[in-house]
């Protein structure tokens, strides 16, 4: 030990021989960490089950539909049938409660296999009681590989006929929103686009004239878009993205901004160091919310109705897994005050183990799921009582 002393300082030197230990060394993967065998997943329950939840909602659980392979998207029909995309590229129907067992007919050909290539998102015309057309994006079979195609088809009842390509761009899993401006949003790799209905640009886009973007741009700087939502009240376009090792988001687009990825990033690269030195950057939009870890991100929506509620203008989204560990799914609920800060989070259905994958409000006011699984299922949240 050494002492010295200043003045009335002294400052004490200790040397301390300690062990060499390393904490872990992780297996990678093509430069990705190796997932660990992860929680057992339970089946899912044969009858429906009751939850207390944080504000006092008391929920039932039920599952309105089985045998879905890697579900990706729901869409409600006036009617009451629904539409749901199977990832391996099949458009399926639940008409009275069941699954209808033969895939809806007039797709084009999709390329599917791995997570980014299949069929992914629907959305439905504004008009659609009119003029029938539902919208879907697909990975799409070209002389050099593969695109991302933007379609649409009318449906009449059985079938999609009359289906065309509408917009052909590059990106993987896309999502689509139908703006309060008429206007189709849909993403795109790194990008948010704004189309006309009929795939054209509008002469108002951010980027029309410019050289920076193209014209179809509406945002950029996104790492990895899978959840697109309307903002009830204002309109606003919300999005969430996947980060890498954390760094999830959501973000409220503006026209022309940029989401700073992959300068800026509140996540870890796979490899364990920081993505980037700096969290913020003058010049580009901070999220609303961020994950950390990571909670794989995925659908959104804002409940808006009357059947739960304790939970109206919450905004929901669903998570594959909770800090890379296999069967740690979720749907996670967001409580925002009217400055639209973020108050407080819940996590729901977590004792199911589930990769959620969509979360949408029905016409009938409640919530619907879709977990994300080979055997995948629509799940429904009703009131308890």
């Amino acid at each position: 030990m050494k002492r010295r002393i200043a003045g009335f300082a002294a400052l004490v030197v200790v040397s301390i021989s300690l062990p060499a230990f390393a904490q872990r060394e992780v297996p990678m993967r093509n430069g990705i960490p190796v997932a660990p065998q992860g929680l057992v997943i339970p089946p899912l329950p044969t009858e429906p089950v009751v939850y207390d939840t944080a504000e006092g909602q008391s929920i039932r659980v039920s599952v309105i539909a089985r045998g879905l392979e890697q579900p990706w998207s729901i869409a409600f029909l006036p009617d009451g049938d629904m539409l749901v995309t199977e990832r391996a590229g099949r458009l399926r129907l639940i008409r009275n409660g069941q699954l209808v067992p033969e895939p809806v007919e007039g797709l084009p050909e999709i390329v599917a296999g791995g997570i980014s290539a299949g069929l992914f998102d629907l959305a439905l015309h504004p008009d659609f009681e009119t003029n029938r057309y539902v919208y879907f994006t697909y990975t799409k079979p070209v002389d050099d590989g593969t695109r991302l195609g933007i379609a649409r088809g009318r449906w009449d009842g059985k079938r999609l006929a009359d289906v065309e390509d509408i917009f052909i761009t590059r990106g993987g899993g896309s999502r689509l929103a139908f703006g309060r401006d008429g206007m189709l949003y849909a993403s795109a790799g790194g990008t948010v686009l704004r189309l006309t209905p009929d795939g054209e640009i509008p002469p108002d886009n951010p980027f029309v004239g410019k050289d920076s973007h193209p014209p179809e741009v509406f945002t950029f700087g996104h790492r990895n878009t899978i959840g697109l939502a309307v903002h009830p009240v204002t309109g606003e376009i919300w999005q969430n993205e996947n980060g890498p090792n954390g760094g999830d988001e959501i973000n409220v687009l503006k026209p022309g901004a940029d989401y700073g990825w992959p300068r800026i990033s509140l996540g870890r690269d796979y490899e364990g160091p920081w993505h980037s030195e700096k969290w913020q950057e003058e010049g580009a939009e901070d999220p609303i919310v961020f994950w950390m870890p990571s909670i794989a991100v995925s659908g959104m929506t804002f409940y808006t109705g009357d059947k739960l509620p304790l939970w109206k203008g919450d905004v929901f989204v669903g998570s594959l897994r909770f800090g890379e560990i296999p069967g740690t799914g979720h749907v996670e609920r967001i409580v925002f005050n009217l400055e639209m800060h973020e108050m407080r989070r819940e996590w729901l259905l977590a004792d199911l183990r589930q990769r959620i994958r969509d979360v949408r409000m029905g016409p009938d006011e409640l919530l619907y799921v879709l977990t994300g699984e080979d055997d995948g299922a629509v799940l429904r949240i009703e009131p308890a009582d």
